[in-house]
C-alpha cells in the first residue's frame, strides 16, 4: 500500500527556531496515526508541515505524492487541517460559515446540509449566528467543514478538545468512517486513552523529532480497505 505521508529528516523553522528538527515518519494510505508528546514537542508543526502551511527547509517531505520541498501548495486541495480555532465569522450563521468555508476550499456545498445534520447543527442551530455558539458547537462547525470536504488526508489537532462525551464519540465515529473509505488520518492528542481507541498506532514526538521511527504496519484490515481516488480536488479554508 502506498504512503500518504513520508518525511525523512524534515526540518522546519519558526523564525530561526527549528520546530521540526529532523522528523522522520511514514504513514500508509488508509492508516490512522496518533501523534503523542508534550507541549512543544512538534505535533502541531508536523501537522502544519503536512498541510503545506509550514515550509520544510531541508530533508524530504512527500504528502499524497506531492513534494512539499518544491511545491507545498499543491497538496492543499487534498488535505484538511482542523486546528484549535474554527475561523468562524461571528456575524454569520452556522450554515453560512460552513458553506463559506467549503466554497472557499473549492468543495461541493451540496454536501453541507448532510454534514450539518451529522454534527447536530441542523434546524434552529443552522440559522444561529456563530457568535452565540458554545465552544463545543464551534468545534462541531469545524468538523462539519471537514466532513463536507471529505479530504484524502485528515490532519486533526486535539480533535477531542472542547467537546462533550457525545461529541468525542462522534469524532471517533467520523475517524472510523474516514478510514473505512480509505482516507488517512493523522491526529495529535494528549488524551491517550481516547486516542488508543481509534488509532492504528501511536507515534511519539519530542524536540521536533519522532522518538522511534517505525515502518508502518500492513495488517490485513488495512490491506482490505479501499483507497480513495483524488476525484475531489478541494482545499480547506484553514489551509488556503
Amino acid at each position: 500500500m502506498a504512503l500518504a505521508v513520508c518525511l525523512r529528516e524534515a526540518v522546519s523553522l519558526a523564525g530561526r527556531f527549528p520546530v521540526l528538527s529532523g522528523a522522520t515518519i511514514a504513514v500508509r494510505e488508509g492508516e490512522v496515526v496518533h501523534l503523542s508528546g508534550a507541549n512543544g514537542a512538534g505535533k502541531t508543526s508536523l501537522l502544519r508541515a503536512c498541510a503545506g502551511l509550514l515550509r520544510v527547509v531541508s530533508g524530504e517531505a512527500t504528502v499524497l505524492g506531492h513534494d512539499l520541498t518544491t511545491d507545498r501548495r499543491a497538496v492543499r486541495r487534498e488535505v484538511h487541517l482542523l486546528g484549535h480555532s474554527g475561523f468562524l465569522y461571528d456575524e454569520l450563521t452556522v450554515q453560512d460559515n460552513v458553506r463559506f468555508a467549503v466554497r472557499a476550499a473549492h468543495g461541493d456545498v451540496a454536501r453541507v446540509p448532510a454534514a450539518l445534520a451529522r454534527l447536530d447543527l441542523a434546524g434552529r442551530l443552522a440559522g444561529t449566528p456563530a457568535g452565540r455558539l458554545s465552544l463545543g458547537q464551534r468545534r462541531r462547525c469545524g468538523l462539519a467543514v471537514l466532513l463536507a470536504r471529505s479530504p484524502r488526508l485528515w490532519l486533526l489537532d486535539e480533535p477531542h478538545a472542547g467537546i462533550d462525551e457525545a461529541g468525542r464519540k462522534l469524532v471517533d465515529e467520523l475517524i472510523g468512517e474516514a478510514r473505512a473509505v480509505g482516507s488517512t488520518v493523522l491526529f495529535a492528542s494528549h488524551e491517550l486513552e481516547q486516542a488508543r481507541g481509534v488509532a492504528d498506532r501511536t507515534v511519539e514526538l519530542a524536540g521536533g523529532r519522532v522518538l522511534e521511527v517505525e515502518v508502518p504496519p500492513a495488517p490485513q484490515a488495512a490491506i482490505d480497505r479501499p483507497v480513495r481516488g483524488s476525484e475531489d480536488p478541494v482545499v480547506d479554508a484553514d489551509v488556503a
